[in-house]
């Protein structure tokens, strides 16, 4: 389920500046994070047990761990470098928190009772993506809900034109935000909806759009 490649994010600078890059990069990002943790809470109890996927960095672990201090969290991410990170940045809340490195099917079977994949899935491949989130439905209770956030741009000629804003944004050469376009998976809004609906999830709503990115709420 997964591509057999050098990890790129195994050189500690280049994890460095993708962390800092993040909140920099992404609209809205903090209050991103916040509007996920709102989801998560409406249907996770005082004591649920959440998977992080993507948790590399740790910087949704830290808001999640401050708002619940009851919540505990098992976190996947394939970098360990990445994890290291997650660490350092979570530092006394860390205690709450299970490190697995791998990907989707090497987390622990749950079931859990919410889950979030943040700016994670646009580096998977098309086949990849599908397996992930049919590997979160299956490690989640029912009606658990899942909130997902990654680049998702419409096809067509405007395409091109969202990857330009996202470059004049970010502060990039238009090149290389054009490169992305070839670098990751990025799929469109409906594209990305029809995974999550073929991996069993309903009720799947837009929460979040902001220029080159979406998030969404599934429930398992």
């Amino acid at each position: 389920m997964r591509d057999e490649q050098i990890d790129p994010f195994s050189d500690p600078l280049a994890v460095a500046r993708y962390v800092e890059g993040a909140p920099r990069n992404v609209p809205g990002y903090h209050d991103m994070q916040r509007m996920a943790l709102c989801l998560l809470a409406e249907r996770s109890p005082g004591d649920a047990r959440v998977l992080v996927l993507g948790a590399g960095g740790g910087l949704e672990l830290k808001v999640f761990a401050e708002a619940h201090p009851n919540w505990s969290f098992d976190g996947v991410d394939p970098s360990a470098e990445m994890l290291k990170l997650a660490q350092r940045t979570l530092g006394p809340l860390a205690s709450r928190v299970t490190s697995h490195r791998g990907y989707s099917d090497d987390a622990p079977s749950g079931p859990y009772d919410s889950a979030t994949c943040l700016l994670t899935m646009h580096f998977l491949s098309l086949e990849e993506r599908r397996g992930t989130a049919a590997d979160l439905h299956r490690r989640l209770k029912p009606r658990a809900p899942l909130v997902v956030v990654h680049f998702s741009i419409p096809m067509g000629d405007e395409r091109a034109v969202w990857l330009q804003r996202f470059a004049a944004y970010a502060g990039i050469d238009p090149d290389q935000a054009t490169a992305l376009d070839s670098r990751l998976t990025i799929l469109s809004p409906e594209q990305d909806e029809a995974i999550l609906r073929e991996a069993g999830f309903s009720d799947i709503s837009l929460f979040y759009a902001a220029f080159t990115f979406r998030g969404w709420v599934a429930y398992a």
